[in-house]
């Protein structure tokens, strides 16, 4: 196909030519590129690191195609594009998988390793990521095991793409009509004009409520109707199931069975026990017990402090409350408590403010600007695209940024990689990221407005941002978030997150959308006390996913069979102060460990939080913008990307281990003196 906007090596990708029929030529020519230059760097003898260089151009390639197909697949999905996604990624799959079982590139790569400078140690670095993976992926495998593996990652991709897109199905197919006005009371001003604007389009009266994330939270926590709250939440937590609204029509329940299956005949196959000892072999934590005692010593902590919060949150309502009723009576208390109301919030974090105060942050604690750039083409009206820039160094990068909800729009908020940075022979480039999330579209006449949980959002995926920019690592395998653990990636985002709360912050980031006034002062200071509001019931949730998830990966027998619901099950009775009712199929939503890269690995939020709660703390000791402490978190933690073990990295910026102690602090759960 002539002119293929896909077949674009450099620069931005051409995202308003981009269409569903470029993608299948797009990816077969690039394909097919990359095999001969393959079979030729096989048949080359290495003695240089020049020799992996090829290999990174190689790989850089066929990200440039397909990347760009990836996102556009989760932000403005079309039956076409679906289609085409489909086709071809068995066609990606594959070419990965016949890349890391590659006997001549494996050799090349344990000859290389001879030859390189011991002291070379990102070369290093990169020669031994590539063998691990080059081990896990089955190239020591006789024939017959190595093709049984490279099937089972066909099948794998397939199935949690089929996730992925069942949940997005099953959520954008939710609607709820409302006629009456004591049916939407309580929920706020505008998300029921986008629900009017929704119905109106419709030829219908009263209200069309979605089922985005931003309509379901407002719900939950805002809805004085009981009636409504119940039916949202059964909603929500049976999307892609056989339960709820629209049960068995995408129903994820046997795709977990496979995939869970899949997963267990891939590790045996590699020697592993389970998943998740397969799991933990590109991971900071070292085996499965390991994981398991760190998330089972959080919850003897966490659990009693739950309990009495939900005692007090069940005595302040007056009344026994289910899973509907949390986030509601939740805000209805912060509200008695603290005078603080999400509502009365909003209007001081009009989008706009907050990220001119977010960027701000950056600039004052890295030296990095961000300035709009409007000849730049994108997905969406709603996309918008920043060129980053230092006072040395000029522009380094850029940051496509898109945070509205809609519909074809994959839930939640993520950074994800553009273009990767590389500084090499044949491949320079600056690294790009997309910054997704999901917010409350702007109304007819004023800017998205925000919750502060919206801000701290923004924060964090901000955070991934900058690993992903602030990188110097040449090498695209180890630069940014690539070759970092995947429990200490969260790192960089949950440390940022802490800038969201500091009150020299406040008024860089708050401006009321009518006046432009800050928050008052002392509304801060009641947010900031309200940190850890409720932490206890907050952190138990987390584990519980965590739980879930590692134990369902470590444990799973074949002769058993998947024992979804009596592995959740278990976990909730350890954990859980609250159970949920029994048409709830929260795994058939987690896409999280079914669809996306958390398998046996959801812990990592929880492992990197203490990571970021230790790090932030020697900012706490020093000031918050000091400039040394900042520069030697770029340098060690940022900067490095995967070019350096993570807790050499963590020990040089910190000048010890990582500590439990301030996490605990930050999040409520042990006072000073019962902290071990």
């Amino acid at each position: 196909m002539l002119n293929n906007p896909l077949e674009k090596y450099s620069g931005l990708p051409a995202f308003e030519a981009i269409r569903p029929e470029h993608v299948e030529p797009a990816v077969a020519t690039v394909l097919a590129d990359a095999r001969e230059r393959v079979a030729k760097l096989g048949n080359e003898e290495p003695t240089t690191v020049d020799w992996a260089v090829e290999l990174e151009r190689i790989t850089d390639a066929v990200h440039r195609v397909w990347g760009p197909v990836v996102h556009l697949n989760a932000v403005l999905s079309s039956p076409e594009l679906r289609a085409a996604y489909n086709e071809c990624l068995p066609l990606i799959t594959e070419f990965g998988t016949e890349l890391a079982q590659n006997r001549e590139l494996h050799a090349g790569f344990v000859a290389l390793e001879k030859c390189v400078d011991p002291d070379s140690a990102i070369e290093r670095q990169l020669i031994t990521h590539a063998l691990r993976d080059f081990r896990l992926a089955g190239v020591a495998l006789d024939d017959d095991k190595r093709r049984r593996f490279a099937d089972l990652a066909q099948e794998l991709a397939q199935l949690q793409a089929t996730f992925e897109q069942n949940l997005m199905d099953a959520t954008d197919d939710f609607q709820h009509h409302a006629m009456d006005k004591p049916e939407v009371a309580g929920l706020p001003k505008d998300l029921l004009e986008r629900a009017r604007r929704a119905a109106e389009d419709n030829e219908l009266d009263g209200w069309l409520l979605a089922l985005d994330p931003p309509t379901y939270i407002s719900v939950q926590t805002h809805a004085e109707s009981e009636d409504l709250r119940r039916l949202y939440y059964e909603a929500w937590v049976t999307r892609a199931s056989d339960q709820g609204p629209h049960a068995d029509r995408w129903d994820n329940g046997s795709l977990i069975d496979q995939i869970l299956e899949l997963r267990h005949e891939a590790s045996r196959l590699l020697g592993f026990n389970s998943y998740a000892e397969f799991s933990l072999a590109t991971k900071m934590a070292s085996m499965p017990s390991e994981v398991l005692k760190f998330l089972e010593n959080l919850a003897v902590k966490s659990k009693p402090v739950a309990q009495r919060e939900l005692d007090e949150l069940t005595a302040f309502a007056g009344r026994e409350l289910k899973p509907w009723d949390l986030a509601y009576f939740a805000e209805r208390l912060k509200q008695d408590r603290f005078a603080l109301a999400d509502d009365e919030l909003r209007p001081y974090f009009p989008l706009p403010r907050v990220l001119e105060g977010m960027f701000r942050v950056a600039e004052t604690l890295f030296d990095v600007r961000l300035t709009e750039r409007h000849d730049v083409a994108t997905w969406h009206p709603d996309a918008r695209f920043f060129d980053v820039d230092t006072s040395d160094a000029g522009v380094i990068g850029g940051v496509f940024v898109d945070l509205y909800a809609r519909p074809n729009k994959r839930g939640g908020a993520w950074m994800d990689e553009c273009i990767i940075r590389a500084n090499l022979a044949g491949l320079e480039q600056q690294p790009v990221a997309y910054l997704v999330c999901n917010f409350n579209p702007p109304g007819e006449s004023q800017p998205s407005l925000l919750t502060h949980n919206d801000v701290v959002t923004l924060f964090h995926e901000f955070g991934h941002s900058l690993h992903h920019l602030l990188t110097e690592i040449d090498f695209p395998s180890l630069s940014g978030i690539n070759g970092v653990p995947w429990d200490a990636v969260e790192l960089p985002s949950q440390f940022f997150e802490n800038y969201a709360w500091l009150p020299e912050v406040l008024p860089w980031i708050s401006g009321h959308v009518d006046t432009g006034k800050p928050l008052p002062s002392e509304k801060f200071e009641t947010l900031n006390d309200s940190r850890t509001f409720l932490a206890g019931l907050a952190m138990v949730r987390q584990l519980e996913l965590a739980l879930f998830d590692f134990r369902l990966h470590d444990s799973y027998d074949p002769d058993e069979g998947t024992r979804v619901e009596d592995v959740l099950s278990a976990v909730r009775n350890e954990v859980a102060v609250m159970l949920p009712p029994a048409f709830n199929r929260f795994s058939c939503t987690f896409s999280h460990i079914f669809g996306g890269g958390y398998a046996a690995g959801y812990y990592s939020y929880k492992w990197a939080e203490v990571l970021a709660a230790d790090a932030f703390s020697a900012f706490a000791s020093n000031g918050s913008f000091d400039a040394e402490t900042a520069a030697s978190f770029r340098r060690s933690i940022l900067a490095a990307g995967g070019s350096r073990d993570t807790m050499d990295a963590f020990t040089e910026f910190r000048g010890r281990a990582p500590s439990l102690e301030p996490l605990l602090r930050q999040s409520g759960i042990a006072p000073d003196s019962e902290v071990a």
